[in-house]
């Protein structure tokens, strides 16, 4: 008897008159009017739905993915590029920072090694940015033309070989680190080289590859017509590059099918999540169908680890006056895109917060988040926890305006069920196949050293 009550309370409940309300709660409730509330920011941020990646041939995937996780292209033959990037760990390395040339092992259980002084991004849906590293280094300037630390090192043949653009660019520049994969004078040819000939180094990395029959054949299948002898180290980052963009396309999340139209994609917590994530002000640097602005913004996160030789002690980092010089940019970072969010912590430029809770809640206060920040709370490499940088005042002297408009805590739980509701909406953003990419690792590589770690 009681399970025939129910449609007939709920009937009831839709007829009570509009000034109830009890009623009004309900029906601001309902998931068809929270899907309405939250496609109205939709069009007002001007999200839409993500277009997929630009067509890649299994030739340049395959020899994409062969270089991604060759070990070959590190000084020393120990690091690939999916080290840090590992497709088992969310296409980043789940440290907080990560450890480069001369460690050991994947992901959390890595020992050993350079610690490089900026959190690994995630990989997905990387056809969709403008601009790449936590700076934006490499980027597209203000002609459509790719700007990079390579200046004219980066020949314009180079640049028409670089068919993915800021994505392929990107793979030109780990291979020259010394902390991440080059090495130091006297352990290898390439770390012989000097710092700045960075043509010098993409030259040695293609003798190598040149020696081994089975690259050249790679090389040649991916780019019908051309000769190996003729390439150059641009046409095996377009290839790593269009591994990445093929492999790791993340565009089937809920959030992306409720952009889509669907309006049964996102649950009702989700729904009532994205509302409280657009009522707060997160889509004002949050927002495009990447929902990332992709400009750089100083949002109060504390400085930890080696740093880039910024400051009086060379261990604080700059962030963007880094490429511009411009001191108005100094602590800025690029606003990462929340793709998979949940699956790619730690979170912040140095990885200050291991967990998305954590994250999410400096927002509510950032001065004060800032001011009481705890290292050995939201971090776990404790080799890390007496390398936090002293420079809390000179960061809270130049905060984003835009976080004077965030408004937590002024609806009903306040700030922190604020905080646990936009949790429900980026756990929308995950596409369930990211979960699964062991597809994406091959067996061997053509160098014949190990693949696993």
């Amino acid at each position: 008897m009681q399970r025939r009550w129910f449609p007939a309370l709920a009937a009831l409940v839709l007829l009570l008159p509009a000034g109830n309300g009890a009623a009004r709660g309900w029906q601001r409730g309902h998931p068809a009017r929270l899907a309405d509330s939250v496609r109205a920011y939709i069009d007002e941020y001007g999200i839409e739905p993500l277009p997929g990646p630009p067509s890649v041939s299994s030739a340049l995937f395959e020899l994409g993915q062969a270089l991604a996780f060759d070990k070959i292209l590190s000084g020393n033959r120990n690091i690939s590029c999916m080290t840090c990037h590992h497709p088992a760990v969310g296409t980043d390395d789940d440290r907080h920072l990560p450890l480069g040339e001369g460690g050991a092992g994947l992901g959390e259980g890595r020992v050993g090694g350079h610690v490089i002084p900026r959190n690994a991004p995630a990989l997905f849906n990387l056809h969709a940015f403008d601009s790449m590293f936590w700076d934006s280094r490499v980027e597209l300037d203000a002609n459509g033309e790719l700007s990079t630390p390579a200046g004219n090192q980066l020949s314009a043949e180079m640049a028409l070989t670089l068919e993915l653009g800021v994505v392929a660019a990107q793979a030109l520049f780990p291979v020259t680190s010394r902390h991440e994969m080059r090495g130091f004078p006297g352990e290898n040819e390439i770390g012989d080289r000097a710092d700045d000939d960075l043509s010098g180094i993409w030259a040695d990395l293609m003798a190598r590859l040149g020696a081994i029959p089975e690259y050249v054949a790679l090389f040649e299948a991916a780019y019908p017509g051309e000769s190996f002898a003729g390439m150059t180290f641009a046409h095996a980052a377009n290839a790593i590059a269009a591994f990445e963009v093929a492999a790791f396309d993340a565009r089937n999340s809920r959030w992306e099918r409720f952009v889509a139209g669907d309006d049964r994609a996102l649950r009702p917590s989700q729904l009532r999540g994205a509302l409280t994530f657009f009522e707060v002000g997160c889509a004002e640097c949050h927002n495009g169908g990447a929902l990332s602005d992709f400009q750089h913004h100083n949002t109060g996160l504390a400085q930890f680890g080696p740093g880039k030789g910024d400051g009086a002690t060379g261990g604080d980092d700059f962030g963007r006056e880094r490429v511009t010089g411009d001191p108005g940019d100094r602590y800025r970072f690029r606003t990462p895109p929340l793709f998979n969010v949940e699956l790619t912590g730690p979170y912040g430029h140095d990885g200050q917060f291991r967990t998305l809770r954590g994250h999410i809640e400096h927002y509510i206060a950032p001065e004060e988040a800032l001011e009481s920040y705890d290292i050995t709370r939201h971090v776990v490499e404790k080799d890390l926890w007496g390398m936090v940088e002293d420079n809390t005042d000179a960061v809270l002297m130049s905060l984003d305006p835009a976080l004077d408009d965030l408004d937590f805590g002024h609806t009903r739980g306040g700030a922190r069920a604020q905080a646990r509701r936009i949790r429900w909406f980026l756990k929308a953003l995950s596409d369930p196949a990211s979960r699964h990419l062991e597809w994406t690792v091959p067996d061997s590589v053509p160098s014949g050293l190990p693949v696993a770690d």
